[in-house]
Formats: structure tokens, sequence, C-alpha cells
């Protein structure tokens, strides 16, 4: 986990943490569903709470991966076409997905933002928490995705054409 992200930088300690809120989200995923399992088919009674928790805990483990990914670079992409590219079209080729990629980030945090800002004096049935709280790891995670995309794109331009590092 650490091999992958900690690169000494904070962005790099950043990412690993990122990963780290993402591995302890899916395990409390899993705690909150075998309850909601347990609760419902062996007590007879199941918790109302369970989904909304089980949705934002599903949201940070997303997010927070997603972001993680971007700053290792294992996110979706079309690798092929700009690994066989010459090297100035591949910088140029890893220039724009970053940025593409950063743009995405951009859109992710700044509609998780506003959906923060409107759900938040909106209960959720079933559970203390807002609508808004629901929504935030969509800001902040959307957030992390742009600082990490840029930070990437900053590392590779830095680089000289000719090196084959991605």
């Amino acid at each position: 986990m650490e091999a992958a992200n900690d690169d000494g930088t904070l962005c790099g300690r950043l990412a690993t943490w990122s990963l780290r809120g993402a591995a302890a989200a899916l395990l409390a995923l899993a705690a909150v569903q075998g309850w909601q399992v347990f609760a419902r088919y062996v007590l007879d009674a199941a918790p109302s709470w369970s989904e909304p928790y089980s949705l934002l805990l599903l949201n940070v483990l997303m997010m927070l991966g997603a972001a993680s990914a971007v700053h290792s670079e294992a996110h979706f992409g079309f690798f092929i076409a700009v690994e066989s590219s010459p090297p100035p079209v591949r910088r140029l080729l890893q220039a724009f997905a970053r940025l593409v990629v950063a743009g995405i980030g951009a859109l992710l945090a700044t509609w998780g933002a506003i959906l923060v800002l409107d759900g938040w004096d909106v209960p959720v049935a079933g559970a203390p928490l807002s609508q808004g709280a629901a929504c935030l790891p969509l800001a902040l995670g959307g957030a992390l995705i742009v600082l990490f995309a840029l930070e990437r794109l900053v590392h590779g331009l830095r680089q000289p054409v000719t090196a084959e590092a991605r």
C-alpha cells in the first residue's frame, strides 16, 4: 500500500492516507452490512440506520480509492496508445490525460460541494445524518483528484522528454 503511493511528498502521504481511509471504509462497510444481515434474519429487527451509513461508507471508499488511484496512475486510461507513441507525443498525451482527470475531479468537487451545501439541513430517513454529509466524500475526493492529477502533471512536465517513466 505505501510503496505505490508514499513517495515522501505531501501528495504521496495524502495518497497513502486516502488509500488507508478507503480500506477502513471497506472494513466498516463489511461490518455494517454484516450487522444488517444478522439483525434482519437472526434478530428479526432490521436497523434503519444501516442503509444510509452503508451508502456513506461506499461513497468514502469509492472517492478515496479513486483519488489514490489517480496519484499512483492506476486508473483507467489508454496506456497502450501512450506507451507506443514517440517520447514528445507521449509527453503531450500524458499531460492531456492528466488535465482531463483534473477537470473531472474539479467537476466532482464543485458539484459535490453544491450538494453538500444544498442538503446539509435535509435529514436522512432512518439515521442521524444529513443529505449533505452523505455528499461530503464526493466533494473531498474530487478535490484530492484535482490535487493529485495536477501534481502528476507538474511531475511529468519536469521530466526530460526522453524519460520512459509514466
